[in-house]
């Protein structure tokens, strides 16, 4: 199956009608495929003629993008501050057609009326994705069947455009560029004689503008980071992947990713990959498109990672390195309520461990800095070590939720489901009750407490297969309430937050009760065996739970032989996948801060964040 342009079903006479959806970059594709190949003399696109000197100006700016701003119908009084924006952005098919018109020697015409502001057509158009994989015909011919809606408003403004079609040279021949969703009024407009329509505004008021590079993926159609693939893919049109839309996401969350391992030392797992990918696609659904925007993309890494990433994956979406925010125009920088209606808004708080690169608000306190570099270093004594007492409680309780969801998921395995004949026992199983309606029979359930508790709580986060991990300790609890653990992480004297105050990233930690039972793990022989230090902490935690059940949370489970292993302690390992934990509050525990001695404690609270 083609998947190009067949321009008969829309040939009338000598116009060969292009319908487009404004912005997007498949349209542009598959239109400057249709200019190069038929070389036409004449280019109409819908635009409107007051505008023409302004735009022709921006596409000879191109690949800067530029915004041309002109006043509402009716809005000639210079009080009036109501105005009317056009981005000259590359990805879109009407600035393509100008553009490619230009190369090949075509004369561009604007059939637009010059009223100041189109009447409202519906806009909602099916995802342009789906062009790759039905053909462009297809997906005109799909929008085509379900009529569109018509006002008079909608049927003068088509009359309009086909009074500049039918001034057209007769003997020329032209591709007409047009939005789809106005493509069936014109070619009924374009039955009869049409007269000329009034004038409209006057192109004094018209006025070109550069475009600020911080605003643009507010208010271009297609983000800066594909219209910047776009410009590179249309000088050859070889590299399909530069310009295919899930390839283009994928490289840019890379990116994005490589940025933000950079900003804060941290890295995505492949679970985080994995449900970003998710997010975005249910993001996209109820959008009722196929893929994804760049919007979209920033709320699932928000959602999934954190705030950060969310940052890095907008930021680099911005992208565009051809837009300079000094030219010999005037610069603007535009949100996108004064362009776009029904716009949507999140939220993003950025935690960076470099003050410089922190979004700061007036009046909050700054982080304190060192007088000279090696301040922080040279008051680190290095006799003793400990740890910072409220992120103690902020773990704790993390493992006493780890405690009660594994109790939850061996409950609901005991729980058994069986016919109501004398007592309801634990309640009614609704869902069983439904499934059997037919037998008219109502089903209880019976839920068999737990023999034992458990004993032990080991975290993976990464499993270090490249050791960047290489801080090993083993810390005992200082009262009864609190664990002891062993745990390996990043060194956290090589990232100091204040005197004497080290931050550091767990890989991976055992927590076990009652406290001031645990020998050192990482010296301990018994445990050599162990291929590497996540199974070296289950072992301890299989070895010092006094209790049977021992909860394991990672990305896969333990090998076979730690099922075997358990078995002969007369343990169970009880596996939660991290997946199925909430990214956020995985990401406030992976944190520690080591204090180089207990008076550290009293002044920690002044630098840690």
């Amino acid at each position: 199956m083609s998947l190009a342009f067949d321009p008969a079903s829309l040939r009338r006479g000598r116009l060969t009608y292009f319908p487009v959806v404004p912005g997007r970059v498949e349209f542009s594709i598959e239109l400057r495929r249709l200019l190069n190949e038929t070389n036409p003399a004449v280019v109409a696109v819908e635009l409107p003629g007051m505008i023409r000197k302004d735009f022709l100006r921006a596409v000879e700016r191109l690949p800067e993008m530029s915004v041309i701003v002109y006043p509402e119908a009716g809005g000639d009084d210079e009080e009036d501050e109501r105005a009317i924006y056009v981005p000259v952005e590359p990805a879109d098919p009407f600035t393509e057609a100008v553009r490619t018109a230009n190369e090949i020697g075509a004369e561009v015409v604007f059939i637009e009326p010059d009223h100041g502001d189109r009447p409202h057509l519906p806009d909602v158009y099916p995802d342009t994705y789906t062009i790759r994989r039905i053909g462009l015909n297809r997906y005109i011919d799909e929008y085509r069947v379900s009529p569109q809606p018509r006002s008079d408003e909608i049927a003068e403004h088509a009359a309009g455009i086909a009074w500049k079609l039918q001034g057209l040279d007769p003997l020329a021949e032209a591709v007409v560029v047009i939005s789809l969703n106005l493509l069936d009024p014109v070619l009924d407009a374009m039955e009869i004689p049409q007269e000329q329509p009034p004038a409209g505004v006057r192109g004094e008021h018209v006025q070109l503008m550069n475009l600020h590079p911080d605003c643009l993926a507010e208010v271009c159609v297609e983000y800066p980071y594909l219209q910047d693939r776009w410009e590179f893919y249309r000088l050859d049109m070889r590299e399909p992947r530069l310009v295919d839309r899930p390839a283009v996401q994928f490289d840019l969350l890379r990116e994005a990713e490589a940025k933000y391992a950079e900003s804060t030392g941290e890295k995505l797992e492949y679970w985080h990959r994995r449900l970003i990918a998710k997010f975005a696609r249910n993001l996209a659904l109820c959008s009722a498109q196929l893929i994804p925007h760049a919007f979209d993309l920033a709320v699932a890494a928000r959602s999934i990672a954190d705030d950060n990433y969310g940052w890095e994956v907008w930021q680099m979406a911005n992208r565009y390195p051809s837009q300079q925010a000094v030219c010999e125009l005037e610069t603007i920088n535009v949100s996108a309520e004064e362009i776009w209606i029904n716009t949507k808004r999140v939220k993003i708080r950025r935690r960076l461990p470099r003050p410089k690169q922190r979004l700061k608000s007036t009046g909050l306190k700054p982080r304190k800095k060192e007088k000279f570099p090696g301040d922080w270093a040279r008051q680190t004594n290095g006799n003793s070590i400990c740890s910072y007492p409220p992120e103690d409680l902020v773990v704790e309780g993390y493992g006493r939720f780890l405690k009660d969801k594994a109790k939850s998921i061996l409950s609901a395995e005991r729980e058994r489901v069986e016919p109501f004949t004398t007592s309801i026992l634990d309640g009614i199983d609704m869902r069983e009750t439904i499934r059997n309606w037919h037998k008219k029979q109502i089903y209880v359930r019976k839920a068999e407490k737990l023999a034992d508790d458990v004993g032990a709580v080991v975290v993976i986060f990464d499993e270090d297969p490249g050791d960047r991990c290489t801080y090993l300790t083993t810390w005992l609890g200082e009262h009864q309430n609190e664990s002891d653990m062993a745990f390996y992480s990043t060194e956290p004297f090589d990232q100091l937050v204040g005197p004497g105050i080290g931050r550091a990233e767990y890989g991976g930690f055992l927590m076990v009760l009652p406290p001031r039972r645990m020998l050192d793990v990482w010296t301990d022989r018994d445990y050599d065996f162990a291929e590497n230090k996540p199974e070296r902490l289950l072992l301890a935690g299989l070895d010092y739970a006094v209790h049977r059940h021992v909860v394991y949370v990672a990305s896969k489970p333990p090998r076979s032989i730690f099922r075997s292993i358990a078995a002969h302690l007369n343990r169970k390992i009880v596996y939660i996948p991290i997946g199925q934990l909430s990214p956020t509050k995985l990401k406030k525990v992976r944190v520690v801060h080591v204090l180089d001695s207990y008076d550290r404690r009293e002044t920690a609270k002044d630098y840690l964040w």
